[in-house]
């Protein structure tokens, strides 16, 4: 199918990533099993790997939400996003009392402390500027830092143990003309997720509804449609039917649900069975070893039993574990 679950064409995570335009990123360890799902016999430490190495970033792009993003497009889909995702957090400066200076000066602190390669992480940045005898606090610098990563001068730049680090953006990144980066953004959704309404895409971009269509006017020369319940569904080639009992355990916040407008209020872990969401799943983990629970919103047959068990196994070798 077009989100990669059953069908994949990739090895690697940020071609993946660049293919599907972004994946949203809400918690990092769900967001490396989205990947997981998307690429066959991956593991969950060769996707920190390539993180911590910069094959892919993790930023705050189309919507207030994480996205992990590959570098050659995080340029322009700042350009394209940020100063909406501003105008929200703005809101939250004024009940922080966080001014306009207050951003300027921790910009100046956090890009000398940057400067020459260095990575440093959130609290090594708030202990520099409550040197500097600025205004902030365990909350606070989270605003600083997220304006200074939507001004595009910093990034997420790989993990310390569980912390993030965060490091100077590359000049050299590439950024779009505004027009051409809708069309290309559209293009990218209705390529990984069609079929797919417009209503969708304005939903995940994050666009406004002239801009959104702009796009997809810009775009559908090279789609197809179909026409259900008086709604138009775009894609770029006839969807791969699911082969039969295909079960995947997604996780919260994955892009087969948060994609689309009508499927918004589905962040649980979910368990799919032939493209459609028949239950949802958690995991606890004890001596390497993990067990898989899940509440299946329909009794099932053994086949379709036994798939989901070996989703589970699948799961476990992803993280290194024993089920």
């Amino acid at each position: 199918m077009n989100q990669q679950l059953t069908r994949s064409a990739f090895s690697e995570p940020g071609e993946l990533i660049s293919w599907m335009g972004c994946l949203q990123a809400e918690e990092y360890t769900s967001a490396k099993w989205a990947i997981g799902n998307r690429i066959p016999h991956i593991t969950d430490a060769r996707i920190e790997k390539d993180f911590n190495e910069g094959r892919f970033f993790r930023a705050q792009v189309l919507r207030p939400a994480w996205h992990f993003v590959a570098p050659a497009d995080i340029g322009w889909l700042l350009n394209l996003s940020a100063h909406r995702i501003k105008a929200f957090y703005k809101q939250l400066h004024g009940k922080l009392d966080i001014s306009n200076s207050d951003l300027k000066r921790s910009k100046h602190i956090i890009t000398k402390a940057l400067t020459g390669g260095e990575k440093m992480t959130r609290n090594e940045l708030l202990t520099l500027c409550l040197q500097a005898k600025m205004r902030t606090d365990e909350i606070r610098i989270n605003f600083l830092l997220m304006d200074a990563e939507l001004d595009g001068l910093i990034v997420n730049g790989g993990r310390q143990g569980n912390e993030f680090t965060y490091e100077l953006r590359e000049e050299r990144m590439p950024v779009m003309e505004k027009e051409a980066a809708i069309a290309e953004l559209a293009r990218r959704y209705f390529i990984s997720r069609g079929p797919a309404t417009l209503p969708d895409f304005v939903w995940w971009s994050g666009l406004e509804l002239a801009e959104a269509k702009m796009g997809l006017e810009m775009i559908k020369d090279g789609l197809q449609y179909a026409v259900i319940n008086g709604e138009a569904y775009w894609f770029f080639e006839t969807p791969v039917l699911q082969e039969p009992d295909s079960v995947s355990l997604l996780p919260s916040f994955d892009e087969f649900t948060v994609g689309y407008k009508d499927r918004v209020d589905e962040y649980k872990p979910s368990i799919i069975i032939d493209g459609q969401v028949a239950g949802t799943w958690k995991y606890s983990e004890k001596r390497h070893k993990i067990r898989i629970e899940t509440q299946l919103f329909v009794p099932l047959q053994e086949h379709a039993e036994n798939a989901v068990l070996l989703a589970g196994r699948e799961y476990a070798r992803f993280l290194g574990k024993a089920i």
